[in-house]
């Protein structure tokens, strides 16, 4: 990392821990874990799967909700909000790179999403590890949904930096923000079951459905937590995880081209911003 992008990012990383958004997910991703394991451990014997399994699998599809919508709400006025107050002048004024000033807002507003994570899933992980039996395989899935929620919030921090260069105004941003989430998190899904209802049987619910699926960041990730977890519950959509046609890290590798993706879009954009 340069000194300039440590600049920014420990700057931006000092905002971010006066932000009370950072309290409110923690709280938020903290609570609904603590349900979820609740819930599971009711429902665990039943299927003869140890609760922190189970309690993964449910996360899984509740954090393409959560998860998106924090990252977002953390970081769509980052870039806007200062160009309207001024300040973005004063930055862009000193010898920092405004790829930098992009990188650094991105790494520092990640690793706020993931200290979030880290906080809320760590402690529920050990509540539940300390009152009821778990396997090794419900310790391996609980980590990888850990470091890829990690990933997801990366992808949709970025998402909202983007969109906040792509603006400039912060009304603006919160309104494309909104849209995205609505977009990719619940109308993708929505339409693409309605395409496989419709196409049924044949060449696109084999051959185009499941990358039309790992093509969205949010399903991504679903489906990558989903398909490594063998015993996994699942229905609907969800259960393509169990019949992909592809190994499970390809859904890794579209994260990460999303990741990519944004940072390039985002870094363009930014170099091209009048404060």
């Amino acid at each position: 990392m340069s000194t300039r992008i440590g600049t920014v990012f420990g700057q931006e990383l000092r905002q971010a821990r006066r932000n009370l958004w950072v309290i409110l997910a923690t709280a938020v991703l903290g609570l609904f874990a603590l349900a979820l394991a609740l819930f599971g451990a009711g429902q665990g014997s039943g299927l003869k799967v140890d609760v922190l399994t189970l309690t993964a699998v449910s996360l899984a599809t509740l954090s393409v909700y959560l998860i998106p919508l924090i990252a977002l709400l953390m970081s769509y006025d980052s870039i806007s909000g200062e160009v309207e107050r001024g300040s973005l002048a004063l930055t862009f004024a000193t010898p920092v790179r405004r790829w930098e000033v992009f990188v650094g807002k991105l790494l520092a507003q990640t690793v706020a999403v993931c200290v979030a994570i880290l906080i809320a899933f760590g402690t529920v992980g050990f509540l539940i590890g300390f009152l009821a039996e778990i396997s090794r395989d419900g310790v391996l899935a609980w980590l990888r949904l850990m470091l890829s929620a990690g990933g997801l919030g990366a992808i949709f921090v970025g998402i909202g930096l983007m969109l906040s260069a792509l603006t400039g105004r912060t009304a603006r941003a919160a309104a494309a923000a909104v849209g995205v989430w609505l977009l990719l998190v619940v109308l993708y899904d929505v339409a693409l079951l309605g395409a496989i209802m419709a196409a049924g049987e044949g060449i696109f619910a084999t051959h185009v459905f499941p990358w039309l699926v790992i093509a969205n960041p949010a399903d991504a990730f679903r489906l990558y937590n989903l398909a490594m977890i063998d015993a996994a519950p699942v229905a609907g959509i969800d259960g393509l995880s169990q019949t992909l046609p592809f190994p499970p890290v390809a859904a890794l590798a579209a994260l990460g081209l999303w990741l990519v993706a944004t940072i390039a879009i985002g870094s363009a954009r930014t170099k091209r911003i009048v404060p």
